[in-house]
């Protein structure tokens, strides 16, 4: 007896399947402009190996014990020893910035200059567009502060005249020292001044003893971070000559450089940040012990307030630079050194 077979309803969109052999036609572009890939981001997997491999190097170093600590101490010292020189120097730009500030010209005037014109030339010089302030000293006032500080009183009253001149203090605007000298030049000028003085040469001395320190300290910056980096490279080395019999089974059942390669960055990374961490506490210790002569300091100069520590910017910029110098010194070290393992 025959059997009935039914056969499938056809629909509209119904296409048959292809026949064997037959090629494939693609689909057509939907336009010009439609990209050739979409990125997608990467899945839990990916980011749970990455954990996984942090967390297990991590582990490692916690194991090794008194080896990870010296390694981790020396990445420490090394990097708190600019950041050191780098707070003293931003310290010592400060004081004189408000040095700068402070900065004062003299201007003594004829004696026969009367009072109402000396009051005059003060006013006209404190509209100057680069004049801060000024600040009128009488002779009356000069003779009464000269009579207390020296002593000199019965001297003084035997002179039966006033021989000291009125002087106009004068704060320029916050500016350089070629600044202030044409300034103190133009005042030197005028018909009514008789002597004119600033005193600038410690104040370039002590920009030049700055732009001096600034420089060695780079340079000393970029001699430890070399420094650092070579320990990381020759730690990671080491580590590698310990695992290589298991570096050559990984790569004996298939595993890429890609993937032997990662935990030693990430053993690198974590040098770097834990070294970075010891130097913010070193510098955080140094500030305690600093605070009480830097105070100290600062009650000589009123309006000096030098701060003392890191600030944020300055633990940002420890932290940036360890994890980049220990993922520079494992990857020099992984780069050079996982090619040469090979499985027998």
């Amino acid at each position: 007896m025959r059997q009935n077979r039914r056969t499938p309803k056809r629909t509209a969109n119904h296409r048959p399947p292809p026949r064997q052999g037959a090629r494939r036609r693609s689909t057509p572009a939907r336009g010009w402009n439609t990209p050739k890939w979409n990125w997608r981001p990467p899945d839990s997997g990916y980011i749970y190996v990455h954990a996984q491999t942090a967390l297990s190097t991590l582990g490692r170093l916690y194991r090794a014990g008194l080896p990870s600590l010296l390694t981790i101490m020396v990445i420490g010292i090394s990097l708190a020893l600019p950041a050191t020189l780098h707070i003293i120097i931003k310290n010592v730009r400060g004081i004189d910035q408000q040095l700068d500030e402070v900065t004062q010209i003299s201007l003594f005037l004829d004696t026969r200059t009367t009072s109402t014109a000396a009051s005059g030339l003060a006013s006209r010089l404190e509209r100057r567009p680069d004049v801060s302030r000024t600040r009128l000293i009488t002779p009356e006032q000069a003779l009464e502060e000269f009579r207390r500080l020296s002593g000199f009183e019965d001297a003084l009253l035997a002179l039966g005249e006033n021989p000291l001149p009125a002087v106009i203090v004068i704060h320029p605007k916050p500016a350089d020292a070629p600044t202030a000298e044409k300034l103190l030049a133009e005042l030197r000028d005028l018909p009514e001044v008789e002597r004119a003085q600033i005193d600038l040469e410690w104040l370039q001395r002590l920009q030049a003893l700055i732009s001096i320190a600034r420089r060695a300290t780079l340079i000393i910056a970029l001699l430890l971070g070399l420094a650092v980096a070579f320990v990381v490279g020759n730690t990671i080395r080491l580590d590698i000559e310990n695992r290589r019999h298991e570096i050559e089974l990984l790569k004996l059942i298939g595993a890429t450089d890609a993937f032997v390669r990662r935990p030693f960055l990430y053993t690198g990374t974590w040098y770097g940040l834990l070294g970075a961490t010891l130097a913010c506490l070193l510098m955080g210790l140094g500030s305690l012990a600093m605070i009480r002569p830097v105070n100290e300091f600062a009650t000589l100069y009123g309006q000096m307030r030098p701060s003392v520590g890191l600030s944020g910017s300055d633990i940002l910029l420890i932290f940036t630079t360890g994890i980049a110098l220990g993922l520079v010194g494992a990857w020099l070290a992984v780069g050079r050194h996982i090619r040469q393992v090979e499985p027998v």
